[in-house]
């Protein structure tokens, strides 16, 4: 039939009505559908998803002009995390991100939206189409340590506004702002080689988050500037509480390791594991070993010794990722920076102990 050739085979901009016609409803129901039903109106979810799937096998794109208008009228942000739990409590680590984007948003005028699809956990956002429903907004904020690359992809590929908060260069033109890990976690490095360390070990998690390879690529270069590069100086861990264990740092600390440095996830498994293996061993920090995070601790943590390190500007970050997405909505351009971290001295830190 006529109806089911492929965008592949028209010529221009597929139309509303096209995509009406494929999904057997009418062009105001598509209407309704694709501009995120500020109506009101109810609608079966099963029409709903008929008319998105159609809408993305003829690839139809909003027409710029009519989405500028139509943003105009609807003054929304959306805030999307792809986290297994949306972070609402105060001390979950993504609630200053959101402290910032609520004060920054307020100041441009924008109300926010937030999409919690993924708060029972976030591989829903994985799904076909589960992305769609952040139309809703003008644009929209996404923040997490895993992302569904597809779909996000193909939001940003349509011309739906998106900044993502953390560093994403996997993802050709999607805008993101960052956080400076790699300097952050130079600096850290550097202290404790003025400290006296010149073995160091930073165990991370085994994956490749753009979070985790900026901290070890600032760690790596600071050891190689200060003349300790060592290939075996980082640890991937799977699964860091079976792996880091004290046996395990009584090892290293006999192979002449005085330091021992891990980064900051959504988990803290990493740190978490080293306290417990430092205790476990029956050693101190930083009388014995000297330990140091890249980020800040758990706030189940926070009665214990602050931590070497340095701090995320969760609250700047999520300030600058408004700004960032207002550009967008206002002039199509925006860059994509680059937040500086403060160093945090601690206690867990001290000079090298002589073995």
């Amino acid at each position: 039939m006529a109806e089911k050739q492929s965008a592949k085979s028209r010529r221009g901009r597929p139309r509303q009505a096209e995509v009406a016609r494929l999904a057997g409803v009418s062009q105001t129901t598509v209407s309704l559908v694709l501009g995120g039903n500020k109506q009101g109106v109810a609608l079966h979810p099963d029409t709903c998803a008929r008319v998105l799937a159609a809408a993305r096998e003829l690839g139809y794109v909003p027409d710029p002009a009519a989405r500028r208008l139509a943003a105009a009228r609807n003054n929304l942000l959306g805030v999307f995390s792809f986290t297994a739990t949306f972070p609402t409590a105060v001390e979950h680590s993504y609630y200053p991100f959101l402290v910032g984007v609520e004060q920054e948003a307020a100041r441009h005028g924008y109300d926010l939206v937030l999409f919690t699809g993924s708060s029972s956990g976030g591989a829903q956002a994985a799904s076909p189409g589960a992305l769609e429903r952040v139309r809703l907004a003008d644009g929209c904020l996404f923040l997490g340590r895993h992302i569904p690359a597809g779909e996000l992809r193909r939001l940003v590929e349509h011309g739906y506004p998106a900044v993502h908060i953390g560093r994403r260069d996997e993802l050709d033109n999607l805008a993101w702002v960052g956080a400076d890990y790699v300097e952050a976690s130079a600096e850290v490095v550097r202290h404790l080689a003025a400290l006296g360390h010149r073995r160091m070990i930073l165990v991370r998690e085994d994956d490749d988050a753009p979070a985790s390879t900026d901290r070890e690529r600032g760690f790596r270069e600071a050891l190689a500037d200060a003349g300790l590069a060592d290939a075996a100086a980082v640890v991937r861990a799977a699964d860091p509480a079976a792996e880091i264990t004290a046996d395990w740092l009584r090892g290293r600390c006999a192979e002449g390791v005085t330091a021992f440095v891990a980064e900051e996830t959504d988990t803290g498994a990493a740190w978490r594991a080293l306290l417990a293996a430092v205790e476990g061993a029956g050693l101190h920090a930083p009388s014995d070993v000297s330990l140091a995070l890249l980020g800040s601790p758990p706030a189940d943590l926070a009665d214990r010794p602050r931590p070497t390190g340095f701090d995320i500007p969760r609250t700047e970050l999520g300030a600058a990722a408004v700004r960032a997405l207002t550009a967008l909505l206002t002039t199509g351009e925006t860059e994509s920076p680059l937040v500086s971290c403060a160093f945090r001295p601690g206690s867990t830190a001290g000079a090298a102990p002589t073995r």
